[in-house]
């Protein structure tokens, strides 16, 4: 009751922005009920919010009276400078990328302390990829991750170092060799993974350097590295530095 009083003084915004706020990668359909709680309204006054929501196209209601996001936010989404500006400078050359690889491409940017994928093109050849647009996977584990954390700055690397957890049997939790091997990134010019987002999947990773600030990362995943591991990461410097010198 406390937190519901707590929300009486707020406006009408910042209401219906807890509403959806209640969503995240973890709640992706909600009843009403959770939403109140996640959002700490009064279920009347969620259920108000959830009706224009809905109206407006930014909720969508489900055959089971869960409610997940909206296409309009997802429109909404799209028109973000981030977004728009470089996955469109971007697209072409990762065009180029699966057509020499036939691999997955993804295109992504840092937020907070997860990776945000922007882009992705399908490869042909049969790996699971968790990945998709839109969605936030760790900087720890993922190969696009691993490149934009090497780049961050300090305060974003320690934070993510002192709370590694493992997503397979195969994820660097120990510090001390994640810390060794970002260090080999920077030095190195790229990143890899094998199988530590999800078995039967490695990765290699570059940035895309924008008057040499990294602005995101480039990405291919295979079933596996090994003697293809160099003209990978050739294939995917060529495109990143392509994508850098357009999006300038």
């Amino acid at each position: 009751m406390a937190g519901n009083a707590g929300r009486a003084g707020q406006s009408v915004a910042s209401r219906t922005l807890a509403v959806l706020g209640a969503f995240d990668a973890a709640h992706r359909a909600l009843t009403l009920t959770e939403i109140a709680q996640r959002a700490d309204l009064p279920v009347p006054t969620a259920h108000r919010l959830v009706r224009e929501l809905v109206a407006w196209g930014a909720l969508v209601r489900r055959p089971d009276n869960a409610f997940v996001i909206g296409r309009r936010l997802w429109d909404l989404g799209l028109l973000a400078p981030i977004q728009s500006g470089l996955r469109e400078v971007a697209a072409p050359f990762m065009q180029d990328l699966y057509a020499a690889t036939l691999a997955t491409v993804h295109l992504a940017v840092r937020e907070g302390t997860q990776v945000l994928y922007l882009d992705r093109l399908s490869g042909r050849t049969s790996v699971p990829v968790v990945s998709r647009v839109g969605s936030r996977l760790p900087l720890h584990s993922t190969g696009v991750g691993k490149v934009l954390l090497a780049h961050a700055p300090d305060d974003i690397r320690h934070a993510v170092l002192s709370d590694l957890h493992p997503v397979t049997r195969h994820t660097i939790v120990a510090p001390g060799v994640l810390d060794r091997q970002l260090r080999q990134i920077r030095q190195q010019g790229y990143a890899t993974t094998v199988e530590e987002m999800t078995l039967g999947a490695c990765s290699v990773a570059v940035p895309v350097r924008v008057d040499d600030y990294v602005v995101a990362a480039l990405g291919i995943v295979v079933p596996a590295l090994g003697r293809n591991k160099a003209s990978l990461v050739a294939a995917a410097q060529v495109a990143a530095a392509s994508i850098g010198r357009t999006a300038r």
